[in-house]
């Protein structure tokens, strides 16, 4: 608390207003090479960033380094004399919120053995299947944050994160599965036997003929196109300076009508859920897309100031170091269940090359892995190697339904989906 109280104290004297993003942390983490631990190590760190605010200037430095704050200071006042000044509306005040964690397990210690246990029930789920085990891990960490600024604001929370993933291979075939909560509640062993799984029965695939497909996404899939492209259009920084698809078109039908997405920060499942964004506005659920509407972009206060519009609680920060960004606490897609498998289909547990995929067309050209023919309901024979191309903005257009199992994967809680007549690329 003293440094903060001391920056808040020193940058009103010599700024409008000043804002301190402070987190400190420790974290446990093993890593196995084939079967044996190879490493393992604990962690802890500290870190703030403060951002101050003169005649419409926002000045950001950050540091490891609390004790030299006043270097930090300075280097943000210096940083802000730089920046062109914008309109700006003013830091969010203090707000009764309930401060009640929301992705945080009190039973999270910094145990070894409990590390231990979880390499051992990922090499146990493993040993399910005739393969090789190639590499893994397992983390928990524990952090507090605290976000304060001059207009009295001064929120701290504390939050868990516990984590498995296994890399297995059989052959030419991989496998890779992985699991993270907040919470105690992770399945080290169904990892394993999951990763052991994908590689085992990748092998001997069969080719595929070049055509239109009904595709099945899994969760992780689906995550790495949404992501992509998807969670950039619906940014309000890019919609203003034309670098989203999505711009032209609030009000109209987007997406498939049965689909809706949005951002919900009180999800009890999410690793990111909060009561407040990362710069202290109190969060929101946001709709972005109802019934295959569009309705909202997502805003923090330095867009929505500078282009008229409301903060919509959406700020985010990737750690200590840096300013506020426009973001997803916890991004969901809710959909018409149904059938997904029913009917003869190719499933696609995970894509390679979706981070190429252009941001504004929507384009992209992805490379499928551990990919299946589904027909009567399971999933029947390995696709030796396809690729899939299209729009990733059209092919949510037209859907077949999606699954009635969510999964968390990072900032997203997903279910799987059935996407109508792709292109596929095979022999």
């Amino acid at each position: 608390m003293e440094p903060i109280e001391s920056i808040l104290a020193a940058g009103s004297k010599i700024a409008d207003e000043v804002e301190v993003y402070f987190v400190k942390g420790e974290s446990l983490s093993a890593s196995l090479r084939k079967r044996e631990i190879s490493e393992a190590a604990i962690s802890r760190s500290t870190g703030m960033a403060i951002r101050t605010i003169r005649d419409g200037k926002i000045g950001v430095s950050s540091t490891n380094d609390p004790e030299r704050w006043q270097e930090c200071l300075s280097a943000a006042i210096a940083s802000g004399e730089l920046a062109t000044p914008q309109e700006w509306g003013g830091l969010p005040g203090p707000v009764d919120l309930d401060p009640t964690p929301l992705a945080c397990d009190p039973e999270i210690t910094m145990d070894p053995a409990l590390l231990e246990r979880f390499c051992e029930e990922l090499l146990e789920g493993a040993s399910r299947y005739p393969v090789e085990v190639t590499s893994g891990s397992a983390h928990v960490s524990r952090q507090f944050s605290t976000v304060a600024n001059s207009s009295g604001v001064w929120y701290g929370s504390p939050k868990t994160s516990v984590g498995v993933s296994l890399d297995c291979i059989s052959g030419q075939s991989t496998g890779y599965e992985f699991d993270s909560s907040y919470r105690l509640d992770i399945d080290p062993i169904g990892v394993g036997e999951e990763a052991a799984r994908l590689a085992h029965t990748s092998g001997g695939g069969d080719d595929i003929r070049s055509g239109r497909y009904d595709v099945v996404l899994s969760q992780i899939a689906l995550s790495q196109f949404l992501g992509a492209v998807f969670v950039p259009a619906l940014s309000g920084r890019n919609v203003h300076a034309g670098r989203s698809r999505l711009a032209e078109s609030m009000g109209e039908v987007v997406i498939d009508s049965s689909l809706s997405l949005y951002d919900d920060p009180f999800d009890g499942r999410g690793l990111f859920s909060t009561r407040w964004d990362a710069e202290g506005s109190p969060a929101r659920r946001l709709d972005f897309i109802k019934k295959g509407v569009l309705c909202a972009f997502a805003y923090d206060l330095k867009t929505a100031y500078r282009y008229g519009k409301s903060g919509t609680g959406s700020a985010v920060r990737s750690g200590s170091g840096g300013g506020p960004a426009i973001g997803v606490h916890n991004l969901e897609l809710d959909g018409k269940e149904s059938g997904i498998m029913d009917e003869p289909a190719l499933y696609v547990h995970d894509v390679v090359g979706a981070h190429t995929a252009n941001p504004l067309s929507g384009d992209f050209s992805v490379e499928l892995s551990n990919a299946y023919l589904v027909e009567g309901g399971e999933i029947m024979r390995p696709v030796r190697k396809a690729m899939m191309s299209g729009n990733i903005f059209t092919m949510l257009q037209e859907t077949g339904g999606v699954g009635s199992k969510k999964r968390v994967t990072g900032r997203m809680i997903l279910p799987k989906i059935r996407l109508l007549r792709q292109n596929i690329i095979g022999v």
